[in-house]
């Protein structure tokens, strides 16, 4: 009898565990999320097909990080926040030891020392440490609410952000040295801090812009690099005409209006497959969605954006604690942060800071990193629809 009725129970206990891992899952999220994953090995696939690295290249590689990065994200769902945000500081000396390890055995491209080799793939500690960030800091926050509207609370958490904001930015890599801001700013906005601390916050921000940009170059201390002053200032028109950042630029544009409506379809999109547009798969892969498939094909994709940060914010709402809300609300701010800045790079209304485009960017790390983000939304909800009522 009992061995008649053991492998009744294995299959039982299988299905539930199936059944407890889909049910409440965000349906609409997932659509989103999916639908960009797929319309991203598209492009990258068509847009990259006359490059010298073959035609398969970077789509089979895009491929790989999509189903790895989807089977990382259902491991996410999984995660206990509120368990994981105890260790915040065990976290934070992780992702500091993470960034320090890549100065000491990373490999440089493109004159930014960011990337370790693991075998023929490379991995950014940097990208992961979008999500770590937000989980250290909502943790933290969470310990010292009572703590909340004090400068001593808000300097404290933006010391803890800075650390290794400032590694980042020293790799050198402005844009997700930014995206760390953006989570910081996300967290400290909904715990409730004054909006005097913001606005001296933004008034410190506009100042440090000034010194870095103009006043320590002219007294002979230069804080960036040449092609970042370039990328930050192209957009305004300096030195357009005779820098690389001004000439991606113009190319974004010009494939982007030369779309149209409709589009010139994959075929026709000259612009991208004439290798025209600089970083075709990766920072401007806007601008070879905008030529292949036009102002509707854009707006479309915008509008799968609009659908996640949506579902993103609804979860943050409906969390079911304190750090899920937090985690929640960082997230939505990383993604949306990051689609505003490159989105607006390309069409010339933002400076060019190499930040990727989420789900349609060519790349493993920060593919992996955001759908491992998307994997803790789905938990979040996840575990406010188990609650009754």
């Amino acid at each position: 009898m009992t061995t008649t009725m053991a492998p009744s129970r294995q299959r039982s206990g299988a299905a539930d565990r199936i059944r407890s891992a889909v049910v409440g899952l965000d349906w609409l999220l997932l659509l989103g999320v999916s639908a960009i994953s797929l319309y991203s090995i598209f492009v990258v696939g068509r847009a990259t097909e006359n490059d010298a690295a073959g035609p398969r290249f970077y789509l089979d590689r895009q491929i790989i990080f999509v189903v790895v990065g989807a089977v990382l994200m259902v491991l996410a769902t999984r995660l206990n926040l509120e368990r994981l945000a105890r260790w915040s500081w065990g976290l934070w000396g992780s992702l500091l030891g993470g960034l320090a390890v890549v100065f000491l055995v990373g490999t440089a491209i493109k004159g930014s020392n960011r990337w370790i080799d693991i075998g023929p793939f490379n991995l950014q500690p940097s990208e992961m440490g979008k999500v770590a960030i937000a989980i250290v800091l909502a943790g933290i926050a969470v310990d010292r609410l009572e703590d909340v509207g004090t400068a001593r609370f808000t300097l404290f958490l933006t010391a803890v952000a800075a650390v290794p904001a400032v590694v980042v930015f020293l790799q050198p890599d402005l844009g997700t040295s930014l995206v760390y801001g953006a989570v910081l700013a996300a967290i400290l906005f909904l715990v409730g801090v004054p909006w005097s601390h913001f606005a001296v916050a933004g008034s410190i921000m506009a100042i440090m812009v000034l010194a870095v940009l103009w006043v320590l170059p002219n007294a002979g201390v230069k804080v960036l690099q040449d092609y970042q002053v370039e990328r930050l200032t192209a957009f305004i028109g300096a030195e357009r005409d005779t820098s690389d950042a001004g000439y991606q630029l113009d190319q974004s544009k010009t494939a982007i209006g030369s779309g149209g409506a409709v589009g010139k379809g994959a075929d026709g999109a000259t612009q991208s497959s004439g290798n025209f547009i600089p970083e075709h798969h990766t920072d401007f892969i806007f601008a070879v969605s905008g030529e292949m498939f036009g102002f509707v094909g854009g707006a479309l994709l915008i509008l799968l954006y609009a659908l996640v940060l949506w579902r993103g914010l609804r979860t943050m709402a409906r969390a079911s604690s304190q750090v899920d809300m937090l985690v929640a609300g960082a997230i939505v701010a990383m993604i949306g942060f990051q689609v505003f800045v490159n989105i607006g790079m390309t069409v010339g209304i933002m400076p060019i800071t190499g930040i990727p485009l989420p789900l349609m960017s060519y790349g493993g790390s920060h593919t992996l990193t955001t759908l491992i983000a998307i994997g803790l939304l789905l938990g979040i909800h996840q575990r406010r629809s188990a609650i009754p009522g």
